[in-house]
């Protein structure tokens, strides 16, 4: 077990601080992907935050939310409350159906929410179908609500493609940036001292084929940008993958663990999450959050196997809409070797999983002891400290909100032995003071220009080993404003708050074992023996097992040790299949088929590289593939991961449909791995992709999957649009 489950966990609630059971709701040990079950049908593009009244506060894209309880349109803007992360409550719409803005343009729905906590009061972006961010803001995470209009329009933004799916970020320094864009860039811009306005230049950081849903944070010295690329929301078909590049300033430039820059014209590795083949498909959208334990996880949504569409339904809009459900999901966020990935790499969880540690939400009241409560929060009526009854000792984590010059107390045995963290109003500065038998030390840092000390900010020290790092936020998304790290010899005592002088508040005060980081990813799967009955290393030996579907011989000759095939203009998707495929039997059981591929294609929608191929609309597809970049004349070369087959789910049921996923990058000469499994439980063929620039390293991708209906034959083809040549090097089976 990863982390510590929540019975271990020694929350530690300060002298005198009564719970309240409206607020103390039951919190999971454990958890089972949706956590949004029972309370809503889906909740597209989530956004999480903490809340200064210790609830955790969800918001989603408008949909369909209770269908399932005979409700026949949509919420504008829902939102969700919990104590653990796990449990979810409805607690209403930011919009009511019949109380839109005025100032919307006829046809909007609005999406992709993003919430942060800044200078007291919470910002709500969120995006309007037909472009264009909005900002909201109030003093609870439920309003109300003061509109403040479009902060990026729906077109001529100075971003060159769609103006939606923003997110919020602030610096070490203060600085507000909003990061945003969709099909196929993304862009960033600072923003002004409150978050309501963009100012100054814009700044491309990201593109790729549909690259879209950004969201940064900072973590171990680098900016971490999360995207989403391939398709959202389409059934069994959505081909959405999570992906990353990190950077050593906010603007950029980003880059993936292979060096990519994420601007570069070529699909990208660094795979987050992506989907296993176990249930959960198109998983993406993310944003992140903390428990108390200091272990983060990806809050994100994701599209069941076995359930992945809506019927018809009446959108917000007053359009008939079909729609995809995206219920929310949450998974361990790991961080190995500098990198972020879900549950080391296994993707996507199905099963029951240890539950983020998370404390029950405490409402205080006044007692022997204790400072006296006021609006909630602990208030000092002068210098002094407020203590739990318990000791804490090792590893930990040690939090806490507070504004007017309070300080968290991170460890007291006695007025000897302590460690406080203090934001010091009158030097502006986070200071962490340790005394040791009567010894004193500090150590400090300047907080950011424009910081209120009259605003609620979080205090979070994490003890491991000897080691203390204390970071000051605002709204626990561990967008560090300051930091201080110190040795301590100090690992155990009561934790608090302090103050200085009257009116010093804290509040949400907690301690709980720091989890224990993951630093092994699952291994990448291995390749068997070869299998050379399966296999064609194209020597000038004419190999009898091929047979053309379309075509002729003279469309792809052997030369050169290398099959060598010009690209015709013949397509094979949906109801066009006029390409030219080269096919051969396949192993049976479970194997593995690989190819190195040579292509040069310059111009839109060329391609070239491997099937598994049942008939023209079954099959899975991995090409390089050129394909053109929105907004722009240039292309990108992505390697293209897609699928064709029947969408029986879909309202009227499709005969066939195709989507794309993509792996990692492409260049002049790429490697291309299809692996095979047939799942017997599920009835399910099962196919992996795989991608590498050198032979050697490999990117694998995610999973597709279809209904087992027969045996597939390997395939090439090299298609679309003429002028580009597909050269194979070889084709080879093994075994898994």
């Amino acid at each position: 077990m990863r982390v510590r489950p929540l019975l271990a966990v020694a929350l530690l609630i300060v002298t005198g601080l009564i719970p309240v059971p409206a607020r103390a709701a039951p919190t999971a040990t454990t958890y089972t992907n949706p956590v949004s079950a029972g309370t809503v049908d889906t909740f597209p593009d989530p956004a999480v935050i903490k809340a200064k009244d210790g609830l955790w506060y969800a918001y989603g894209t408008t949909n369909p939310i209770h269908q399932s309880a005979g409700e026949t349109g949509e919420h504008i803007l829902p939102v969700l409350s919990s104590a653990d992360l796990v449990h979810w409550t409805h607690r209403g719409d930011v919009y009511a159906l019949d109380a839109k803005p005025s100032w919307w343009p006829a046809g909007t729905r609005a999406w992709a929410p993003d919430i942060r906590y800044i200078d007291g009061s919470y910002h709500l972006t969120y995006s309007l179908s037909v472009g264009g961010v909005a900002l909201l803001t109030g003093p609870t995470p439920l309003g109300p609500w003061t509109d403040h209009g479009l902060i990026v329009p729906s077109a001529g933004s100075g971003c060159p493609t769609g103006n939606i799916d923003q997110a919020l970020f602030t610096d070490t320094d203060g600085t507000h940036y909003l990061y945003w864009g969709s099909y196929d860039t993304i862009c960033v811009q600072r923003m002004n001292a409150s978050a309501t306005a963009r100012v100054g230049e814009i700044v491309q950081v990201g593109r790729g084929r549909r690259a879209e849903g950004s969201f940064v944070v900072h973590r171990y010295g680098f900016y971490y940008l999360f995207f989403s690329d391939a398709g959202c929301c389409d059934g069994a078909f959505s081909g959405y993958t999570v992906k990353v590049g990190r950077s050593t300033s906010p603007l950029g430039p980003f880059v993936t663990p292979t060096g990519v820059d994420l601007m570069d014209l070529t699909s990208k590795d660094g795979i987050v999450l992506t989907a296993n083949g176990d249930r959960w498909i198109g998983p993406g959208h993310n944003s992140v959050a903390t428990d108390l334990a200091g272990q983060d996880w990806l809050v994100y949504h994701a599209i069941s196997s076995a359930d992945p569409d809506f019927p018809p339904v009446t959108g917000a809009n007053g359009a008939t809409l079909r729609l995809t459900k995206r219920p929310l999901m949450i998974d361990r966020l790991d961080w190995i070797d500098g990198w972020p990935v879900v549950r080391a790499g296994a993707g996507p969880s199905n099963s029951p999983q240890a539950a983020p540690v998370t404390a029950p939400v405490v409402s205080v009241s006044g007692g022997p002891g204790a400072w006296p409560v006021v609006d909630g929060a602990l208030v000092a009526e002068g210098p002094g400290t407020s203590l739990s009854r318990r000791t804490v000792s090792g590893d930990v984590r040690v939090e806490a909100d507070l504004r007017d010059g309070a300080g968290l107390v991170i460890a007291y045995r006695d007025s000897a032995d302590n460690v406080t963290a203090w934001l010091d109003e009158s030097a502006d500065r986070l200071v962490v003071e340790t005394a040791a038998h009567g010894r004193r030390t500090r150590k400090e840092v300047d907080l950011p220009d424009g910081f209120s000390h009259r605003n609620w900010h979080t205090v979070a020290a994490e003890r491991r080993g000897r080691t203390l790092t204390v970071e000051v936020s605002a709204d626990r998304l561990r967008d560090a404003v300051a930091t201080v790290t110190v040795t301590t010899a100090l690992t155990d005592g009561r934790i608090g708050a302090a103050a200085r002088g009257k009116g010093a508040a804290a509040d949400n005060i907690s301690a709980a074992p720091l989890a224990e980081p993951v630093t092994r990813r699952v291994p990448d799967p291995e390749i068997g023996a070869l299998l050379p009955g399966y296999s064609d290393e194209f020597d000038g030996t004419a190999d009898p097992a091929w047979q053309w579907v379309r075509g002729d011989a003279a469309t792809a000759t052997v030369r050169g040790g290398a099959l060598v095939w010009p690209t015709r203009a013949g397509e094979l998707y949906l109801g066009d299949n006029t390409a030219p495929v080269l096919t051969r039997p396949a192993p049976t059981g479970d194997f593995t088929v690989e190819t190195k591929l040579t292509f040069d294609g310059t111009r839109g929608n060329q391609q070239a590289g491997l099937l598994l191929y049942q008939n023209d609309d079954r099959y899975f597809k991995l090409v390089h593939s050129v394909l053109p970049l929105s907004g722009s004349n240039e292309v990108l070369h992505q390697t293209e991961f897609g699928k064709e087959g029947e969408r029986p789910t879909y309202s009227p049921p499709v005969a066939v449909a195709n989507a794309p996923m993509f792996a990692g990058p492409a260049r002049a000469t790429t490697w291309l791995r299809l692996r095979y499994t047939f799942d017997a439980v599920h009835g399910e063929d099962e196919v992996r992709a795989a991608s590498s620039v050198d032979g050697v390293t490999w990117t694998w991708a995610g999973v597709w999957t279809l209904p087992h209906t027969g045996d597939y034959r390997i395939g090439l083809i090299s298609m679309n649009a003429t002028g580009a040549t597909g050269t194979f090097d070889y084709v080879r089976s093994h075994q898994m």
